[in-house]
């Protein structure tokens, strides 16, 4: 089998791999929670190029997320769910549908603003034919918070939670306030610790990185961005020491956390110089 621009190749390499017998031992044992993991993980690979404007790296890690699509849709219809097509059916439906103004009752005049209003309400147009179809599932899922996705990213999920509470009044007015929260949470985490209570300690961590991402949402700077950020600086800091100590003829094993935390101030130094 060669490689293909067209689609199709790749929905038959699918296909191919999830055949019994002669297919891929492994593939074929995977099923969607098994596979789910690598969807989020491909995901962040995407984002990660973006990040870092490598547009080659991008053209790759977009067809590793593509190839959890497939794999989604693959293993749907061998359990006569649904295929690959009715997800792209399903898709192209919806855009058509969200966007009136360029497929339907085209308006040059539309704003920005204009365009996310209409989308807000089709969308809602959208939730209550769902609603409609299956009263019973909206009824177990009536709560102000329901609609916030669990299986997203912590942090995200955080932020949209509060978000959702803050639109009706439970919420602080000034950043201040979640500081104070914040020293809160770390004095139980310390009373915790004086107890020996190891999953009191993982519960009030919970809570200091809850009370974290609110202080995030109140100075309006994304929590995924900013330890983003900050994972790079510890990355490229961490590397100083490793340079430094290897022009020593040095390795980590041999220094002192001392001594590299003296090599980490210096490198703290370097990079405000610069």
């Amino acid at each position: 089998m060669t490689p293909s621009r067209d689609i199709s190749r790749l929905l038959d390499i699918m296909a191919q791999l999830r055949t019994p017998v002669t297919g891929c031992p492994w593939d074929l044992e995977q099923d969607f929670s098994t596979i789910a993991p690598y969807t989020v993980e491909e995901a962040y690979e995407v984002a990660d190029a973006i990040a870092r404007n490598d547009l080659p790296d991008l053209c790759d890690e977009l067809g590793d997320l593509l190839l959890q699509v497939v794999f989604h849709a693959r293993m749907a219809q061998e359990q006569g769910a649904f295929a690959f097509g009715d997800v792209v059916e399903a898709i192209t439906r919806k855009m058509i549908r969200r966007h009136p103004h360029v497929f339907a009752d085209k308006d040059g005049n539309l704003t920005s603003s204009d365009v996310k209003g209409a989308w807000d309400r089709i969308k809602a147009e959208e939730k209550a034919e769902r609603a409609a179809r299956n009263p019973a599932a909206v009824a177990e899922r009536s709560s102000l918070l329901a609609s916030i996705k669990a299986g997203q990213p912590a942090l995200a999920q955080a932020m949209q939670l509060q978000r959702k509470a803050s639109s009706v009044g439970f919420d602080w007015n000034d950043p201040r306030a979640v500081l104070d929260k914040i020293r809160e949470e770390a004095d139980e985490i310390e009373a915790a610790l004086d107890r020996g209570d190891r999953r009191e300690v993982a519960d009030e961590t919970g809570d200091l990185m809850f009370a974290l991402v609110n202080l995030a949402r109140h100075v309006h700077a994304d929590p995924e961005l900013a330890l983003r950020r900050t994972n790079a600086k510890f990355e490229r800091r961490f590397a100083y020491i490793e340079r430094a100590l290897s022009a020593k003829g040095r390795s980590l094993e041999d220094a002192s956390l001392t001594e590299m935390d003296a090599l980490w101030n210096e490198a703290k130094t370097k990079e405000a110089a610069d």
